[in-house]
């Protein structure tokens, strides 16, 4: 097996939203440059099989005829089992914690294997909003200049494919953990039943429960929950929820 992917299968990049076409079509050519298994989009706002896209991916469009679209992120990430996500924006909800895309690939090398590793990368114009980075079990930025920080989607989708290629070849002389992270997935749904519970026992308001939720979720993330560690935050939910239904049929 090729060293760049020795410690990942299936890596998946995301587009949520693109508007261009030559970009879609240069990420595709990406796709195939550094051996991605799958392209995924997310609701597209612009035609992904028109002559631009494909002129733009030369070798690449095979990505291009066999992408998944999706409507939602959501569901384009749910079957993966680590989603890193990319931003650019500066404006950002202060509790979001940003790694560097080197130190977030060389902690993604030092397991042993991860299946299906998805890279989300957001819109051209705006990038990916607060709620989607929070799908992510990790987020990262590129360093830019501050008084230019945006990069072009394709530009950005090349230099994170080379980093990644790059931390495959370092020799981080670590024992190789199994990996155990909690999933996207796991997370989020862990934390819709959060939110009903604390809804239903009146800690949270209907108007402010998703800001406080996300600051909630953020925490976990930052983390690194394990999925021992949710499944445990999640059965005493379950049991809260239990005694909430029962001690009501029992007054």
């Amino acid at each position: 097996m090729n060293d760049f992917k020795k410690n990942f299968s299936n890596l998946k990049v995301i587009l949520v939203e693109p508007n261009g076409p030559l970009n879609v079509g240069s990420v595709a050519r990406l796709c195939s440059n550094f051996e991605v298994d799958e392209l995924r989009i997310v609701s597209p706002k612009c035609d992904i099989f028109s002559l631009e896209a494909k002129k733009m991916a030369l070798k690449g469009q095979k990505f291009l005829k066999h992408c998944k679209i999706f409507d939602d992120l959501q569901k384009a990430i749910f079957d993966c089992d680590l989603v890193l996500a990319s931003c650019g924006r500066i404006d950002v909800n202060k509790d979001s914690l940003f790694e560097s895309s080197e130190d977030i690939f060389d902690w993604t090398l030092s397991f042993k294997k991860i299946n299906n590793l998805a890279i989300i990368f957001g819109r051209e114009d705006r990038g990916l909003t607060n709620c989607e980075l929070l799908l992510a079990n990790k987020t990262f930025n590129i360093p830019t200049s501050q008084n230019n920080p945006s990069l072009n989607l394709s530009h950005a989708v090349s230099i994170v494919l080379y980093e990644l290629n790059k931390s495959s070849k370092k020799n981080l002389n670590n024992e190789l953990k199994v990996f155990n992270l909690a999933s996207s997935k796991e997370v989020h749904d862990t934390f819709a039943e959060i939110e009903e519970m604390l809804l239903r026992v009146g800690y949270l308001l209907k108007h402010t429960s998703k800001a406080k939720i996300n600051k909630f979720k953020s925490f976990i993330l930052r983390a690194n929950t394990s999925m021992h560690e949710i499944n445990v935050l999640r059965g005493i939910v379950h049991q809260i929820n239990w005694f909430l239904n029962n001690s009501k049929k029992n007054k």
